[in-house]
Formats: C-alpha cells, sequence, structure tokens
C-alpha cells in the first residue's frame, strides 16, 4: 500500500516559536523516523505529509493514499485532534485510528467522563471549573485532583495537582486557568495502584496488549505521574507488566482493570490501537482516569511502546498490528 504519513513535528513549532513545553505532545523526527521505518519493514511505501495545513494543500492538489497512519495532535481548540481525521473523511480517504467524533470527545475529559459514566463505567466523581470562584465553591470531598481538561502528555500535572485543602485546591486551579486557558478538571483523588492498559482492535474485537504498573520511585513526585514524572520517567518511574498469573489476587486484578479499561474503549467508540488510563481506589475498585485514541509511539519512551516491549513485541511488529487492526475494520465496513 501507499501510506501517508501525518503528524506535528517538534521542530516545525519550535522554529515558529513555540515553546518545549507548548509541543509535548509533538513527535521528534527520530520517533517519525521509527515510525516509518516499521511501516514499511511491512512492504508499505511511506509518503510523509505532516501537519494539517500540509495534508490539506496535497489533498487540494489532487494526491490520495491508500490509507494514512495518523498521528498528528493539532494545535489549538477541543477539536484539534479531529482536524485531520475530518479532512480525510472529507475526501474520502481511511486512516488509522479512531474518528473525529473521538479524538475531540476523548481529549475533552470531563466529556469523556460524562459518557464513560453513562455507559456505566466506573469513575471518581469529577466538576469543571471555569474561574477561581467555581474552585472555591466545589463541594467534592477532599483530597481533590485538579489538571487542565484537555492536555496530554500530563501537561498541567503537577505536586500541586493533589489538593489537600481548599484553599490548595483555588490556588491550583487559579494557576491551570492562567496557563492553558481551559476548564480545569476536578475529580476526587484515588489513592491506590496507577495503571495503564494498552489497548489493540476495535468494538467486540478490541483486546488488551498489556497493563502497565506505573511505579513512582524515591524523588519522583509523590502519589501522581506529573508531567516532570513522565518526562524523566528512567530516573523517577519504573513500569511494570501486570502479569496474570491465574485466580490469584494478581490475576483478578488484571482482568478488573482490564474489564474497565475495554468497556470504556467499546463505549465510546476508540479504534485500532491506543491506552486507557485506569486508577484505584482507596478500597482497591478499579476506576477510569481517562481514554487516548491517539497514544505515543515514541520507542522506548511513550508508554504503548515499552508495554509492547515489556511483553516481548518489537516496535515494528506493534506498529504492523495497528495497522492490521485499521485495515481490517475498514475490509470490515466496505
Amino acid at each position: 500500500m501507499r501510506i501517508g504519513f501525518t503528524y506535528d513535528l517538534k521542530a516545525d513549532y519550535l522554529a515558529l516559536g513555540f515553546s518545549e513545553h507548548a509541543v509535548a505532545e509533538f513527535d521528534s523526527e527520530k520517533t517519525i523516523d521509527a515510525i516509518a521505518g516499521a511501516i514499511q519493514t511491512h512492504g508499505h511505501d511511506v509518503v510523509r505529509i505532516g501537519h494539517v495545513r500540509a495534508l490539506a494543500a496535497r489533498l487540494v492538489a489532487g494526491e490520495r493514499w491508500d490509507l494514512v497512519f495518523n498521528i498528528a495532535e493539532g494545535v489549538a481548540g477541543f477539536g484539534r485532534e479531529s482536524q485531520v481525521p475530518a479532512l480525510l473523511e472529507a475526501y474520502g480517504v481511511p486512516y488509522t485510528f479512531s474518528d473525529p467524533l473521538v479524538c475531540a470527545l476523548t481529549l475533552h475529559k470531563g466529556m469523556a467522563k460524562h459518557v464513560a459514566r453513562g455507559c456505566g463505567v466506573p469513575t471518581p466523581s469529577f466538576t469543571l471549573v471555569t474561574t477561581p470562584a467555581e474552585a472555591a465553591a466545589v463541594t467534592l470531598p477532599l483530597p481533590l485532583f485538579a489538571k487542565p481538561v484537555a492536555e496530554g502528555t500530563s501537561k498541567g500535572v503537577s505536586a500541586k495537582s493533589l489538593a489537600t485543602s481548599r484553599a490548595a485546591l483555588v490556588e491550583v486551579c487559579t494557576d491551570l486557568l492562567s496557563e492553558y486557558s481551559q476548564p480545569v478538571l476536578v475529580e476526587e483523588f484515588l489513592s491506590g495502584r496507577e495503571f495503564t492498559v494498552g489497548i489493540l482492535g476495535t468494538g467486540d474485537a478490541a483486546v488488551a496488549l498489556a497493563t502497565l504498573e506505573v511505579v513512582l520511585l524515591a524523588g519522583a513526585d509523590e502519589a501522581v505521574y506529573s508531567y516532570r514524572n513522565k518526562a524523566q520517567w528512567r530516573e523517577l518511574v519504573d513500569y511494570k507488566l501486570l502479569l496474570d498469573v491465574g485466580d490469584d489476587a494478581s490475576g483478578a486484578l488484571r482482568r478488573e482493570v482490564e474489564e474497565v479499561a475495554l468497556a470504556a474503549w467499546r463505549c465510546l467508540g476508540c479504534r485500532d490501537a491506543g491506552r486507557v488510563d485506569v486508577r484505584l481506589d482507596g478500597s482497591g475498585r478499579a476506576q477510569l482516569i481517562e481514554v487516548n485514541p491517539l497514544a505515543g509511539l515514541t520507542p522506548g519512551h511513550s508508554d504503548l511502546p515499552i508495554m509492547a516491549a515489556l511483553k516481548g513485541v518489537d516496535f515494528a511488529t506493534l506498529i504492523g498490528e495497528i495497522l492490521r487492526c485499521a485495515t481490517d475494520r475498514i475490509a470490515a465496513a466496505a
């Protein structure tokens, strides 16, 4: 197949004056090379397109592809991850990963949690605040956790995100509102273990690739998977596969965590591959945190490739499985 490749390259935006923090979700040339190389190992020709404006120009010029491998995040707004899928749908070009509706819904964590809760997926109680006054009026029980409603890569998550007093909640919400110019999601803090589940497939065909436990080491921001912890994971985080060893507690826990993740994935309509973050509450019950339908794919750094590698699945095989899931889905819908 002739496969187009859409992405947001960090260097392009840094050259335009964006800060390193602003481009944290975008990809390096090394990551783009790795993905393109992995696609080529499966016998496909790769056409590097780049961001949504480059895609638009090439579509208008009449260029087409058999499939587009899309990891473009977009720059601004709740619909930024939907821009490339929507444009491809307008021109009838098939693509990998989730559709425009799902990308917009899951980027807005509050909306995604409303839908997931309506489907019966367990998630902690939450509210959205848009002003410091609204933060002061929150009545959910402490401790509470605050983060921007529509950011990824743990942007906006720090040690201050865990608020143990009303004053601390107002302070962190005020800071986040000022820095990110979007609502802040405030939810009950889950004090238990944290996991991220890698998923391959769509609908009933979706399966858990693996479940990774996030274990914070000495020196890490305590109790939160913060931007700092994620960026410096080699020193601050130990990733461990949650293994199913039969009918004991570990096996039962993995099944519960993956059941919550798959229920959220299916109910929100996610496709092909991605991750779902799950955390245990104080009673040890698995609860949905958020869904990531455009999971990072940097080899040796992003969670999905890390868990695949720990399970013995190399990067090229992982990319091949994503392509298989997409082409099977597209063929089934034809």
